[in-house]
């Protein structure tokens, strides 16, 4: 029985626009941006991912194409549409390799994984290393792909430990110097804290992880409720012991479309958020034989703000029309409420995805 977890999580570096970089050598050392382009318009969209000589200028994923172009208008950047074949093949292709070095493993999206390795380093994080090694190495030289890669006694140490040297780097962080490691980092870096909680903790004087450390558990508690306030305690001082493993189903399934024109037409939104729905319930209940409870509507502003509405039902159901259904209710509610703008954008979302296990399909019991 081993008492160490040893735990390397694989991040391929700037990973859409480094395929096309491969794909195209003659881009390369230029600044290269994948683009998510709705259509309405030659600059319209957003960028998914950009290279670090992009990112030198201030380019960073999320940002509007437009903002993108002006930030680059002094040098020969190359902008591309995104290419989700050709990822998600080459993405394939290198979790297989990853696959093969691990005794645990985890895809955590098309360009992340974790693997666990405490069989094949005999709990030695030097072995573990010479292993991340091989791996980068063999990751490079079959497709041609670099990674950064971080070494940790649990998932949330070795994704932390995997953003300190990018690109292409390799950091190892050993149990007895997690807590040092963690220490004089913002509190931003810790997976789960967005800008809301960061916020808060900036009010309470928490700047930094070891801040956190030593705030004090029931004070967090009392500030953030006891789920998350154990969770931000077990975090700063480096506990996590959420398991590595395969995810055989998605958690969520969702789909998202730009609208002909922004509008708050309820009869031209229904029409889209209706294909969508269609869309997703054939995803998670004929392709992958799932039922769900939960039922989402986003939203786009014409200024780019983000908006969404929800609903959870009692029981799991299996039925489209519980999601036509919903969504509409969701999209009267949304407009109602959000009077003063219009809708550029629009997504459906089923979540809280449950296993059949051979029964039947529930009717709607919402």
């Amino acid at each position: 029985m081993y008492s160490v977890r040893v735990v390397i999580h694989i991040d391929f570096d700037y990973f859409f626009a480094q395929v096309e970089e491969r794909e195209n050598p003659r881009i390369k050392g230029k600044p290269v941006v994948v683009c998510v382009y709705s259509g309405r318009s030659e600059d319209s969209g957003v960028v998914s991912t950009a290279n670090y000589e992009a990112r030198e200028h201030g380019v960073n994923s999320g940002i509007p194409i437009a903002f993108a172009k002006r930030k680059l208008k002094s040098v020969h950047a190359v902008f591309l549409p995104v290419n989700h074949t050709l990822y998600d093949i080459v993405s394939e292709r290198i979790m297989g390799i990853i696959r093969k070095y691990s005794d645990k493993f985890e895809q955590a999206g098309v360009d992340e994984a974790y693997i666990e390795v405490i069989g094949r380093s005999g709990e030695s994080f030097e072995k573990a290393r010479e292993l991340a090694e091989k791996l980068k190495e063999e990751i490079f030289t079959k497709e041609r792909i670099t990674c950064s890669i971080g070494i940790g006694p649990n998932k949330l140490v070795a994704k932390i430990a995997a953003g300190r040297q990018k690109p292409n780097g390799l950091t190892t962080v050993t149990p007895e110097a997690a807590e040092k490691f963690l220490s004089p980092l913002p509190v931003r870096e810790l997976i789960g804290v967005g800008r809301k909680t960061e916020r808060v903790l900036h009010s309470i004087g928490i700047k930094t992880i070891g801040d956190l450390a030593s705030y004090g558990k029931d004070k967090l508690t009392g500030v953030f409720g006891s789920s998350l306030g154990l969770y931000l305690h077990n975090s700063a001082i480096g506990v996590d012991k959420s398991p590595v493993e395969e995810r055989r189903k998605s958690e969520s399934v969702s789909r998202i479309s730009t609208l002909k024109e922004d509008t708050r037409d309820i009869d031209e939104i229904g029409k889209v958020v209706e294909s969508l729905a269609e869309e997703v319930h054939r995803n998670v209940v004929e392709e992958q034989g799932l039922m769900f409870k939960s039922v989402s509507l986003m939203a786009v502003m014409d200024d780019l703000s983000i908006a969404s509405r929800s609903q959870t039902f009692r029981n799991p159901t299996g039925s489209v029309e519980a999601v036509k259904k919903t969504v509409k209710v969701l999209l009267r509610q949304f407009l109602d409420q959000e009077p003063d703008h219009l809708v550029r954008r629009v997504g459906v979302k089923i979540s809280n995805l449950i296993e059949v296990s051979g029964q039947r399909m529930l009717p709607e019991f919402a």
